[in-house]
């Protein structure tokens, strides 16, 4: 059985590849390096011809306009080549990617629908790096709890959906162990890291300036920035069963990943 990574070798994708690849199954990545892209449908046939299963994560995000007619033009094409399941990474409290799920749906391939929380991993591989670097993390959303997830352990949910014997049609909802508010991460993250890290709400522009710092473009920041204020306002602040049932184990802590994180040198 072979799988496809569609999107690329990314945060997730990366994660879900290594996985595979220590199991000695087949598995290769699609993205623009290898003649993939989102925006070309003419590049989509090849790259999915000769697969039999396919990890599918979007950027910038299933919510965005003009992503359902994507995922439904892919879940045809996935039937049309014989794939035999799918796997796709989506949000928690998302409205918008629920669209997109069920685009996908439509081909009739039997698809499993990670949602997601906030990911671990933004503080220390995505836009948040650099303000934990500076010690303020600045975003623009009151401090709501959140239920900070692992990507390793999304991963592992991933990998498990793409390779058991029976192919999963269902949609789990993945959580960390515990609610955070942003500013309860911050002092988390200033103990492991042992440095100064406060949590700041503050309007668009501001969130923007302040990875405009990081080299991230407006175009780049906008989008997140407004999604932020349209998922930051609690609606996630309940923990979910989504790991321990796909995975029979507790999702690892916030604090758990940051030490992981000091240790291997991410915010030096």
């Amino acid at each position: 059985m072979t799988t496809l990574i569609l999107g690329g070798p990314g945060r997730s994708g990366s994660r879900v590849f290594d996985r595979l690849t220590v199991t000695a199954a087949p598995v290769r990545f699609a993205s623009r390096r290898t003649g993939f892209d989102w925006d070309d449908r003419g590049t989509w046939a090849t790259t999915v011809r000769g697969s039999t299963a396919a990890y599918v994560c979007f950027t910038p995000d299933l919510a965005f306009p003009g992503v359902p007619a994507k995922m439904e033009a892919l879940g045809v094409l996935a039937a049309q080549a014989g794939l035999e399941r799918l796997v796709l990474l989506s949000g928690r409290g998302e409205e918008g990617a629920r669209a997109s799920e069920a685009a996908l749906r439509s081909g009739g391939v039997p698809t499993t629908v990670l949602r997601c929380s906030w990911f671990q991993q933004n503080f220390s591989e995505h836009f948040l790096s650099g303000p934990v670097r500076r010690g303020r993390l600045r975003l623009p959303a009151p401090d709501v709890p959140e239920a900070f997830v692992d990507l390793d352990d999304v991963a592992d949910a991933a990998v498990l959906a793409l390779t058991r014997p029976a192919p999963l049609d269902a949609t789990y909802e993945l959580s960390g162990p515990e609610l955070l508010t942003f500013a309860q991460a911050a002092e988390i993250l200033a103990e492991v890291c042992r440095r100064p890290v406060t949590f700041e709400s503050v309007d668009v522009p501001t969130f923007v300036e302040d990875l405009a710092a990081d080299g991230i473009p407006a175009q780049e920041a906008e989008p997140l920035a407004h999604l932020f204020t349209d998922i930051l306002d609690g609606r996630n602040a309940s923990l979910t069963d989504g790991i321990q049932v796909l995975l029979d184990r507790q999702p690892s802590s916030l604090q758990t990943y940051a030490q992981r994180t000091v240790e291997a040198g991410g915010w030096s």
